[in-house]
């Protein structure tokens, strides 16, 4: 069911914990601030995440005649375009969110190739993909299922040091042997935001993931540094009633700005302007706020 959607991205490491559904949440998050339509496909089956982060663990899919209706979470306004955020996981399909899942391989390999076959995305515009870490049968049964889906390519995630960036190292070399384009790096944890002063200290050392970067020879996207409030405002959402979604309370964040450049870099790579459009380009992203 992907080949309708203009954009498939995914979000890939070879490390873990190093913040892949972060990245990919509040890179849905600014595509949404720039009105884009967006779908977040989680395919960490030993680690569902997502649900969580949107506060929608909770929630569970639907069964409809020809697949799975994706759990939407944000608000809509009456009269407007839907924007909500789309979202697909095995999180959704689990009774308790302590359950673990214990599966070996060909049946990991069934659940991706249903999530990518058969889910009913409406009308989305971007479909980020946040994966596990490493190179293992969740990523080789995606390469082989994307083939006809032909991604725009994957955001790489790492951290500064070079324990991470050794691991990640890997992802890159898997992206060239099956063909999966690399869009660009981001050095994730990249200093620490004092919430008291705002002062970015350098605590896991800094730079990694640009040397990484210009050594496989691909676009460095940007630092983005650990935000306290940021981590907060993901585990608070229970209490906003009434007082905004995480849309519109992501705006106050540090990190919107940042990811605002990031964000605006990968449309642009993705949806090249035409020649002599190149103004109509710039403004089709500046409604990253």
């Amino acid at each position: 069911m992907l080949e309708t959607i203009p954009h498939v991205i995914l979000v890939l490491s070879g490390k873990g914990g190093v913040g892949k559904s972060s990245v990919t949440v509040q890179l849905a998050l600014s595509l949404v601030r720039a009105g884009k339509r967006v779908g977040v496909l989680d395919v960490d089956l030993t680690g569902p995440n997502i649900p969580r982060m949107f506060n929608v663990e909770d929630e569970k899919i639907r069964q409809a005649p020809g697949g799975w209706v994706p759990v939407r979470v944000g608000e809509r306004e009456e009269g407007q375009e839907d924007t909500r955020i789309q979202l697909m996981s095995l999180g959704f399909l689990l009774k308790d969110r302590g359950d673990s899942v214990v599966w070996r391989g060909p049946k990991k390999t069934a659940m991706v190739r249903q999530f990518v076959t058969d889910v009913l995305w409406e009308d989305v515009e971007y479909l980020l993909i946040d994966t596990p870490p490493g190179t293992s049968d969740e990523h080789i049964s995606l390469a082989e299922q994307l083939r006809n889906v032909n991604p725009d390519g994957a955001v790489i995630v790492t951290t500064p040091q070079a324990i991470s960036t050794a691991d990640v190292r890997k992802e890159l070399n898997f992206c060239k042997k099956v063909g999966i384009n690399v869009l660009g790096v981001v050095e994730n944890m990249s200093g620490f935001v004092c919430p008291h002063c705002s002062e970015c200290t350098n605590v896991f050392s800094s730079g990694g993931g640009l040397v990484m970067a210009n050594e496989f020879g691909v676009e460095f996207l940007g630092k983005v540094p650990i935000d306290p409030a940021f981590n907060m405002m993901i585990e608070s959402q229970g209490s906003w009633e009434g007082k905004g979604g995480l849309v519109q309370r992501y705006g106050d964040s540090q990190l919107c700005g940042v990811f605002k450049g990031i964000t605006e870099r990968l449309v642009v790579k993705v949806s090249p302007p035409e020649k002599g459009r190149d103004e109509k380009a710039l403004s089709d992203v500046s409604g990253l706020n």
